[in-house]
């Protein structure tokens, strides 16, 4: 029996919890809900949800500060909700870990086929053959990534990536040796109906440069001018 996802939804509007639960119940998620970010962390530790929609203006401990600790924690998916569109806060938000952004006023809607689009690239399908998840893991150097389990490891220590991280890399180790344009990489690398710029590819990449840079290696290496390869360090 298919077991639903669990999506918590964090927001100190009670009339945005109500519909946001009430799309995503009506799509067939299991959802749960935390009006601040003190009970939005108690929550993620009693019942680990699948993806937490989390809003950034959240009263006492805010948004930003919610993922980083939840981050600390583990690497569930996060679709950040804000009033504000600018694009600072849009790359701040993904440089923190999240894996998507939405803005109000949202279509109910919209955000139900958001939260899908994190949840695919975060998953291997669950049909698929053992035997193909297998031959869809990706190695090269010291860096393997496990598609089956979502893991990566760095000479055989283990590295945390979120679900975004983990496809930019595995994005370009499935074409390596090739230079990707940052164009190139945006299209492989995250789903079409999640809007990102090249800053934010770029924030992405610091991102996981810096989680492997205390192993020892960096595994993308820049390409002036051009984008970006697998790297063999």
């Amino acid at each position: 029996m298919h077991l639903a996802k669990h999506v918590l939804i964090v927001d100190d509007e009670k009339r945005i919890r109500e519909v946001v639960e009430y799309a995503l119940e009506k799509d067939g998620f299991r959802v749960s809900s935390a009006a601040d970010g003190l009970l939005a962390l108690a929550a993620v530790e009693r019942d680990p949800p699948d993806l937490v929609v989390l809003d950034v203006m959240l009263p006492g401990l805010d948004g930003l500060s919610v993922c980083r600790k939840i981050r600390n924690l583990r690497q569930t998916p996060i679709l950040f909700l804000s009033a504000r569109a600018d694009e600072v806060d849009r790359i701040v938000g993904l440089e923190l870990g999240g894996d998507d952004y939405l803005v109000k006023p949202f279509s109910p809607r919209e955000l139900v086929a958001r939260v899908r689009a994190v949840l695919r690239r975060f998953d291997v399908p669950s049909g698929a053959p053992a035997a193909e998840n297998q031959s869809r893991a990706l190695c090269h150097g010291k860096l393997k990534l496990d598609i089956d389990r979502h893991e990566a490891t760095f000479a055989g220590e283990r590295v945390q990536l979120t679900a975004t991280e983990f496809q930019v890399l595995a994005a370009l180790l499935e074409r390596p040796g090739i230079v990707l344009s940052r164009a190139q990489l945006l299209q492989r690398a995250y789903s079409d109906d999640l809007h990102v710029t090249e800053r934010t590819l770029d924030s992405h990449v610091r991102r996981i440069r810096a989680k492997f840079r205390g192993l020892g290696g960096d595994p993308i290496a820049t390409v002036h001018g051009v984008g970006y390869k697998a790297s063999d360090a």
